[in-house]
């Protein structure tokens, strides 16, 4: 079976879906707080490099595992793990993602939980 990097439609679906997903996130107040002093383009870029790994695509990213690039968050909980998810499932959908690897791309969003949380 290919990678779900490879089903979703490879590096234009991630840059794509990086950039819906990033929209979603700063125009929502109860999360674009944490957002306020980053490079965007930077984040987008490490972004795109972590989701094209984390579904199974090239590995060009070396950036911080997810403990060590949230660990400066104050304050950062469940409701705002649950907005990112919610966010990223959104876009995953509005571009026309099949419902199943929008299922697998959720499962390893779920997979960084207590990482992101610092659990």
């Amino acid at each position: 079976m290919s990678s779900l990097y490879e089903r979703i439609g490879g590096d234009a679906a991630v840059d794509a879906a990086v950039d819906v997903f990033y929209k979603k996130v700063l125009s929502d107040d109860s999360i674009s707080h944490f957002f306020e002093t980053t490079d965007m383009d930077a984040q987008r870029e490490k972004q795109k490099k972590f989701l094209s790994l984390a579904f199974g695509g090239p590995n060009d990213y070396s950036g911080k595992d997810m403990r060590a690039a949230h660990a400066g968050l104050d304050g950062i909980n469940e409701a705002h793990f649950a907005a990112v998810a919610g966010h990223l499932q959104a876009t995953l959908e509005e571009l026309g993602v099949p419902a199943a690897e929008v299922g697998e791309a959720m499962a390893i969003a779920a997979s960084t939980h207590d990482d992101v949380l610092g659990l």
